[in-house]
């Protein structure tokens, strides 16, 4: 497809952009960081957003989705960029539903995808193990027992692992650890589950996070998620759909950025004069909007390889995320330098957009990450 929306497609957006300005504005972020809330996000919203089909876009028909595909949900992710909307879309819309689409059985996928297009259900993927994305770098244990298996082993940064109903969990059934082969992915119940320990973790960016520890957590075969010893087949696309859903998210949020530093650069006067009068500061403006467009074609590049399942998506999600990750780190400094001192206080937004996308940038992989897994896929 080309890299323009359909009539369909900039539809959702509008609906999208007008949902989340006026339901999860930047403001209830704030909200719900200084109440300390202990969901993290709104569920009455959260509601309000699967009454609209939000939280069913990648859920077949049959199942009682919307089936609005990759680029929808992109859409709506970019959206909930521009307001560093706290919502279960990545955590649950996005890499559960994914999940279960690529290695569900057909039991699973009756019971969970209707649950996740109703906004009746949360998941949580349980992968990392690290400081850092290494998504092979597995030590947690699924030992068979009987008809059931035992797993051990801690997981770090479980995006809404603290509110989530199931966890994916990622574990090792063979091989070292570093090796892709021997993975295999458990759903596993959180509520009243012996052994599972589930500790909310405070994020910079007020967002939800949670670790993860495993004591011999009992759970049945009929849990594996895909084949034993076959999870990085359903892992690594997931993945690669995270990856490209949180660039997606990074795009709206870097825009919003800069609109609102480009009002502020009109308003803000110095010796009489708009700031935006100064010729650096136009000169620094116009890298950024350069810099936006060319963002903004990779990530729909991206979103549409994902949704045409074309066989470069691997490359596409490193390359969109390496982008994202380093573009967002550079214009969101460049918003708040232009902000002057103001921009480090709480009464402006740029700088809750920056810590939002420092913890994005890491997600899944940074820039170094993904340039590297980038050459790698290429041969080199």
């Amino acid at each position: 497809m080309g890299l323009v929306l359909t009539e369909e497609q900039t539809l959702l957006k509008e609906t999208a952009s007008q949902f989340f300005q006026e339901k999860l504005p930047v403001a209830n972020l704030r909200k719900l960081r200084d109440e300390k809330n202990a969901d993290g996000f709104d569920r009455s919203t959260w509601k309000e957003m699967a009454d609209l089909g939000f939280a069913g876009v990648l859920v077949p028909e049959s199942y009682g989705g919307t089936e609005f595909g990759p680029v929808g949900l992109g859409v709506i992710l970019e959206q909930a960029g521009r307001t560093i909307a706290s919502t279960p879309l990545l955590s649950t819309v996005l890499l559960g539903t994914t999940a279960i689409q690529l290695g569900g059985s057909q039991t699973q996928r009756q019971e969970i995808l209707p649950a996740i297009a109703a906004g009746e259900t949360i998941m949580a993927l349980a992968v990392e193990e690290g400081p850092h994305h290494n998504p092979t770098q597995i030590a947690t244990t699924a030992t068979a027992d009987g008809d059931n298996f035992k797993l051990s082993g801690s997981k770090t940064f479980v995006i809404d692992g603290h509110v989530a109903d199931t966890l994916i969990v990622v574990a090792r059934t063979s091989g070292e650890v570093n090796d892709s082969n021997g993975l295999t992915l458990f759903l596993v119940d959180t509520n009243g589950t012996d052994g599972l320990e589930i500790t909310r973790t405070i994020m910079a960016d007020s967002r939800n996070a949670a670790n993860v520890t495993l004591t011999d957590v009992s759970v049945p075969a009929s849990a594996v998620l895909g084949g034993v010893d076959g999870g990085w087949d359903v892992l690594e696309p997931v993945l690669d759909a995270g990856r490209i859903g949180v660039s997606a998210e990074l795009m709206g949020l870097i825009q919003e950025a800069f609109d609102q530093t480009l009002a502020y650069l009109k308003e803000r006067t110095q010796f009489g004069e708009p700031i935006g009068s100064f010729q650096a500061l136009q000169h620094r403006a116009a890298e950024m909007f350069a810099e936006l467009e060319v963002c903004r074609s990779v990530v729909l590049d991206a979103l549409s390889a994902l949704e045409d399942r074309r066989n470069d998506v691997p490359s596409l999600a490193s390359l969109a995320k390496a982008r994202l990750s380093e573009s967002s780190k550079h214009i969101t400094n460049e918003c708040l330098q232009m902000h002057g001192g103001v921009g480090m206080t709480d009464e402006y937004d740029v700088g809750l957009f920056m810590k939002r996308a420092r913890v994005a940038a890491a997600t899944f992989g940074n820039a170094g990450f993904h340039r590297d897994r980038y050459a790698g896929l290429d041969g080199f």
